[in-house]
């Protein structure tokens, strides 16, 4: 592969505001970190309302937004986009394809959806100058069934959606626990045809009758411990696996998406799941992986060599007024990591610190946030800081330079 190359990577963008006019020093120095690299990548956490139509698929936190943010992030700098997440199909079908539709228009690489589940796994793959990159973007939800894309089979056609990383959420249970469980079904006399009826749109689960027991809609195991477990379905990851390998086989460099929303009681905890899935990613061929949902930053890991974004959090994050979700000060606080490859096979990554609405945020409902600026003050040293304590349980160093945070692979 030619080098050297760069690969901006930023947080999620949840845009539905027209950012195209905003002139702010600290957002435009964003602007041109993302244009000066070859890749400029982001998370289209949302779906598109354009000419196929649709209607809303639930009830709180939906969102769609007008094909004008498109623009918005093209001139932003954006050039690569993931797709797989779950606001993808707020509209249903008809708005990945109208999300589709817009994406490609606009000429940017992209992953995540597709007209089936054949479509949806494929890789997006590009050329940027000689080298060429493939995008593997995958949503492991929670999220119902149907918003992922499906084959067409006997008497069933094919659905349009999200390209779908099949996990099971699980809760260990203990003795007690679980006999009490077995006790309240009883007594409500919880046939299996309740349990399929309940289960819709989904199919009910295959269980272990010794062992675990479904309780409307939730899966509990007998252990010894409680805890709980989520459990990647091997036949899914193979597929997903084995998209990055043939990308990679054929030259191309392969950015590995997972978007997910199991997260562990503390957002800023990496969980294991996530942490193996992103190494057999690598060990498959991805030149990086890179995960989002939770709404916060997470740890950077090295990993034979490639980065490992477990979370970067927010970039763009536009929430409705009266919301108050949101007053972590976490929630507004990411980086934005620029990864260099050069021609010995060595990376840098340099990290600019960004806060959401300036790092006088508490002046600003949280709805009023509408862009990131640059954090170069004591804000944007505390981002760095926190970042490189938390990273360095993995094993990864990071550097601080004034504001700024710098990775040296050598």
């Amino acid at each position: 592969m030619p080098f050297p190359f760069t690969v901006a990577i930023t947080g999620q963008s949840l845009i539905h505001h027209d950012v195209r006019t905003c002139r702010d020093p600290g957002f435009l120095q964003i602007v041109d970190v993302l244009k000066r690299a070859d890749v400029a990548f982001t998370n289209f956490e949302g779906t598109i309302l354009g000419r196929h139509g649709g209607s809303p698929m639930k009830g709180s936190y939906f969102g769609c937004s007008e094909p004008f943010v498109l623009d918005a992030l093209k001139q932003t700098g954006f050039n690569v986009l993931a797709l797989a997440n779950n606001h993808a199909f707020d509209l249903g079908p008809p708005g990945i394809m109208s999300t589709l539709e817009e994406v490609r228009n606009r000429g940017f690489l992209h992953a995540g959806i597709g007209l089936d589940r054949d479509d949806a796994a494929t890789p997006g793959v590009a050329a940027f100058g000689n080298r060429h990159i493939a995008l593997v973007a995958m949503d492991a939800g929670p999220g119902p069934r149907n918003m992922y894309a499906e084959n067409a089979s006997n008497r069933r056609p094919s659905r349009p959606g999200v390209n779908q990383l099949d996990v099971t959420r699980i809760f260990e249970a203990d003795q007690a626990i679980f006999d009490m469980l077995e006790t309240i079904q009883a007594t409500f006399q919880s046939s299996r045809l309740e349990r399929a009826n309940y289960a819709q749109p989904d199919d009910p689960p295959v269980l272990d009758d010794d062992k675990e027991v479904d309780f409307y809609g939730t899966i509990f195991r007998r252990s010894n411990t409680n805890r709980r477990v989520i459990a990647v379905d091997s036949e899914s990851a193979s597929i997903q696996l084995t998209a990055i390998a043939q990308a990679s086989s054929r030259g191309q460099f392969v950015i590995a998406y997972l978007h997910h929303h199991h997260w562990e009681p503390n957002w800023r905890d990496v969980p294991d799941w996530v942490r193996a899935f992103a190494h057999a990613c690598i060990d498959a061929g991805a030149g990086a992986f890179v995960s989002h949902g939770t709404p916060v930053l997470q740890p950077i890991e090295i990993y034979k060599r490639a980065p490992v974004f477990f979370g970067l959090g927010n970039f763009f994050f536009h929430t409705e007024k009266g919301e108050t979700e949101w007053s972590s000060p976490d929630v507004w606080k990411s980086v934005v990591a620029t990864c260099i490859f050069d021609t010995t096979g060595s990376l840098k990554i340099e990290l600019l610190p960004i806060v959401l609405g300036g790092e006088q945020i508490d002046q600003l409902d949280f709805h009023q946030r509408h862009v990131p600026i640059a954090a170069l003050g004591k804000t944007g040293e505390e981002i760095i800081d926190d970042l490189a304590r938390r990273s360095a349980e993995f094993g990864t160093f990071i550097e601080r330079d004034g504001p700024l945070g710098r990775i040296d692979v050598a």
